[in-house]
C-alpha cells in the first residue's frame, strides 16, 4: 500500500488541458450565475427586491449549498474523480459570481473595495495553509486538511476573479477588451514559466486567479446586451453550450491525478 506521501493527489495534473477546461468552467460560472441571479431571480430588473429577497444573495445560497455538498464528496473520495472535481470547480466559480456581485453591488463597496477585500481573503487563506502544512503546492493535496485549504482558497480566488473581471470590463476596455487584457496577462505568465525560474507555485496561483476574470469577461461578452458591448446571447443557452463543451473535453482530454513529489520512485 502507499501512504499519503506517496499517493496520487486528488486534483488533476496541471496540463494545457487543465487550463483550457478551467477557463471554460469559469466562463460557465459567469453565465450560469447570471442566469440564476439576473435572469431567473430578476436582480437586474426594475422589480428587483420587490419580494424582499436579494437575487445575488439567494443565488449565493443555492450555489453555496451545492458547492458544500460537492466539496464534502470530494474530500470523502478515495481517489481523483475528474467528474466530481470539475463539478466542484464549476460550483465554486458560480458561487464566486453571485457572491462577488452581492459584495460589490448590493453591499455597495464597489469593485475596488470588493477586489481588495477578496484579495486579502485569498492571501489570508494561503498564509494559513502555508503555516499549517508548510506548503501551498497543489502537488501536496492528499488529505482532508490540505483539501479544505485548497477549496477555501479556490472559492476566494473565484470570487476575487469575478470582481476583478467586472472592474476591468466596466472601464474603458469593455468586455472584449477585458478578455484580451487578462488573456495577455496569462500569456505573460506562461512566458515566465517557460523562460524563467520564477517559483512554480506562485505562477500557478497567479494563473489560477487570472483565469477567473478572463472567464468573467468572456461570459459577460457573450450574454450582455449589444448596447453594453456584449453579443446578447441567451444566458441559459450559453451556459448549456459551455456545459456540453466541458463534458466533451473531459471525455477527450486524458484526465489523470497529479503526483505527490514524494511519489517519484516509490513502490506501491
Amino acid at each position: 500500500m502507499t501512504n499519503s506521501r506517496h499517493a496520487p493527489t486528488k486534483v488533476p495534473a496541471v496540463t494545457l488541458g487543465f487550463w483550457i477546461i478551467k477557463i471554460l468552467a469559469t466562463t460557465l460560472g459567469e453565465t450560469g450565475g447570471d442566469s440564476v441571479s439576473m435572469s431567473w431571480l430578476g436582480e437586474t430588473t426594475p422589480e428587483a427586491g420587490a419580494g424582499g429577497l436579494n437575487g445575488y444573495l439567494v443565488g449565493t445560497a443555492i450555489f453555496g449549498l451545492l458547492m458544500l455538498a460537492l466539496v464534502s464528496l470530494q474530500i470523502r473520495a478515495r481517489r481523483f474523480n475528474p467528474w466530481l472535481y470539475w463539478a466542484t470547480i464549476v460550483a465554486s466559480t458560480t458561487v464566486g459570481t453571485t457572491l462577488a456581485d452581492f459584495c460589490t453591488r448590493s453591499l455597495g463597496i464597489g469593485y475596488p473595495g470588493g477586489s481588495l477585500l477578496l484579495f486579502g481573503c485569498v492571501l489570508a487563506s494561503l498564509l494559513a495553509w502555508y503555516r499549517t502544512t508548510g506548503t501551498i503546492s497543489v502537488d501536496s493535496i492528499v488529505g482532508p486538511r490540505e483539501e479544505m485549504f485548497y477549496w477555501i482558497t479556490i472559492t476566494f480566488s473565484q470570487t476575487l476573479g469575478t470582481a476583478l473581471g467586472d472592474w476591468i470590463a466596466d472601464s474603458s476596455l469593455g468586455y472584449g477588451g477585458g478578455a484580451l487584457f487578462f488573456g495577455a496577462l496569462l500569456l505573460a505568465l506562461a512566458g515566465l514559466y517557460f523562460a524563467t525560474r520564477v517559483n512554480r507555485v506562485l505562477l500557478f496561483w497567479a494563473a489560477f486567479i487570472l483565469t477567473r476574470p478572463l472567464g468573467a469577461t468572456l461570459g459577460d461578452f457573450f450574454d450582455k446586451p449589444f448596447d453594453k458591448g456584449g453579443m446578447a446571447l441567451s444566458r441559459p443557452l450559453a451556459s448549456l453550450a459551455l456545459f456540453v463543451l466541458i463534458v466533451l473535453l473531459i471525455l477527450v482530454i486524458p484526465q489523470r491525478a497529479g503526483r505527490h513529489p514524494g511519489s517519484e520512485g516509490a513502490a506501491s
